[in-house]
């Protein structure tokens, strides 16, 4: 490999750092396309004796080789744990955080941790105590209403019913006397009227008077059947019915009772869960706040809630880098895929474990980038802890023996990717089919053979560059980027390492 002028271009070794999207790509090369031309044009018009881009000729070139092309994705991240042991608040509600231990502190099983305001919960306590009590009291009066409720069926049958039975059957008996007297008397002065001792009128008062017995008699016998058969099954009915109101709402009572205790109970436990202590020796640390946060959620005079996570204690044996993997690259990530972790102190080989099949949230915090949280797994080393900044450098692809172009000397436009390939007759214009990139180099697919030099930065040298890059674009549909299945979905958003080969 030779070049005219720029001896940094005798091997495209180079790993880039960021990515850019294919359209954000278009742009900047478009604000380099602009500048250059502008500083060419300064130069060319206010200092003496420079020479016309036409005349000059392309002076910084590069001769394309053949060589192997790493292709990488670098993102940045955190370590952490696999494996936490979450702690979590057990009280209902919100509530109000009036101490919490630093993060990054070593704690022994048994330590506090957090502690929790407890006005809330001893005011709870007061109020269920008491209802517990009124419920205690309306189970004892529904005790005593069950079992009046039993004996009253038995006082009924054994006490009222057979009192007004005799009652009736005295009256009867009574009306029965009254009817055979009163027979008696009309068939004695039915004699005496027969013998004249006695008026028509006598006979007939007593007469009415035997009317009268009968009809007494009628009435009794009526009673005494209405008890039998009506009355005293009503009163059955309705004592069976009070017992078994009395008997539901004994349950009801004895039902509430449990709820008020359960309730005073549960407020008497959350009181303990006040005071959050470990339940095990370890590090402790904060959970990891919402980016868009600028302190955690957990701190001295915060609010939390119940099941919210409040403190981690990370298994150290176990770590992993949580990166997010912008959208535009992530298809090409799978599981299994090796990754260099470089961290403050040491660097570590890795591999994804896993990448998420939905996206995290984009807002203003993240530029609305859309990025998917991938998992790369570490080794077990010593030393590790949860926080610590690491770059992820994911290997993509490794292409062996291809031809290469430096991205500076690479034009393009809404009509294609060219070149200028120096030649004995000037600069020519060359259309490429391209490959991956990692922003410094790019695989060249069609277009160009080895040996062939080419001119690096042509729109400071070449005219017909600039007149391309000027060229309107109104009404012209612009070219598609290369789809992920044409083999040059790296070109998108990749970084690429590239080695040379001799």
């Amino acid at each position: 490999m030779s070049t005219d002028v720029l001896p940094e271009t005798q091997s495209f070794q180079a790993r880039s750092k960021h990515q850019d999207s294919p359209g954000a790509r278009w742009w900047k090369r478009g604000l380099v396309t602009i500048a250059a031309v502008a500083v060419v044009a300064i130069v060319a018009a206010f200092i003496p004796g420079t020479i016309s881009l036409r005349e000059s000729g392309p002076k910084l070139t590069h001769t394309i080789t053949r060589g192997d092309l790493l292709v990488t994705v670098t993102e940045q991240g955190t370590l952490e744990s696999s494996n936490n042991t979450e702690i979590k608040c057990k009280v209902r509600g919100y509530n109000t955080v009036i101490w919490v231990i630093e993060g990054g502190t070593e704690v022994k099983a048994g330590d506090e941790l957090v502690r929790l305001d407890t006005k809330r919960i001893e005011d709870a306590i007061s109020l269920q105590t008491t209802n517990a009590h009124t419920a205690r009291a309306a189970l004892e009066r529904s005790k005593a209403d069950v079992a009046r409720a039993v004996l009253a069926i038995p006082a009924y049958l054994d006490g009222t019913y057979r009192t007004q039975l005799k009652s009736l059957e005295r009256w009867l008996e009574i009306a029965e006397t009254n009817l055979r007297t009163s027979k008696k008397m009309l068939a004695h002065t039915e004699k005496m009227f027969k013998r004249g001792y006695v008026t028509e009128l006598e006979v007939q008062g007593n007469a009415l008077t035997v009317t009268q017995a009968e009809l007494e008699l009628e009435v009794r016998k009526t009673e005494i059947d209405i008890l039998e058969k009506y009355t005293k099954k009503m009163r059955i009915e309705t004592l069976n019915g009070n017992l078994k109101a009395t008997r539901s709402k004994l349950l009801a009572d004895k039902a509430g009772l449990a709820m008020d205790e359960g309730r005073r109970d549960l407020v008497l436990e959350e009181l303990k869960y006040c005071v959050i202590k470990a339940e095990r020796s370890g590090l402790v640390i904060y959970p990891s706040a919402a980016e868009w946060k600028e302190t955690p959620d957990i701190e001295e005079g915060a609010t939390v809630r119940k099941d919210q996570v409040l403190l981690l204690m990370p298994d150290l044996t176990k770590m992993q880098v949580k990166v997010g993997i912008h959208e535009s690259v992530v298809d090409r990530i799978k599981p299994g895929l090796a990754a260099r972790i470089t961290l403050p102190d040491k660097t570590l080989d890795g591999e994804v474990s896993s990448v998420a099949s939905v996206t995290r949230p984009a807002g203003w915090w993240t530029g609305n980038v859309v990025k998917y949280d991938t998992i790369i797994e570490l080794p077990s080393v010593e030393g590790l802890k949860p926080g610590m900044s690491a770059e992820v450098v994911v290997t993509l692809d490794r292409h062996t023996d291809v031809l290469a172009i430096p991205v500076a000397a690479v034009l393009e436009t809404v009509e294609g990717d060219f070149c200028w390939v120096k030649t004995s007759e000037g600069a020519k214009r060359r259309s490429l089919k391209l490959g991956d990139t990692d922003d410094s180099f790019i695989i060249v697919e069609a277009g160009l053979k080895e040996g062939d030099e080419v001119v690096l930065n042509p729109l400071a040298f070449i005219e017909e560059a600039q007149s391309e890059v000027l060229k309107p674009i109104d009404g012209v549909k612009p070219r598609q980027q290369d789809s992920p299945e044409s083999g040059n979905e790296s070109r998108q958003t990749v970084n690429l390492e590239t080695d040379h080969v001799d």
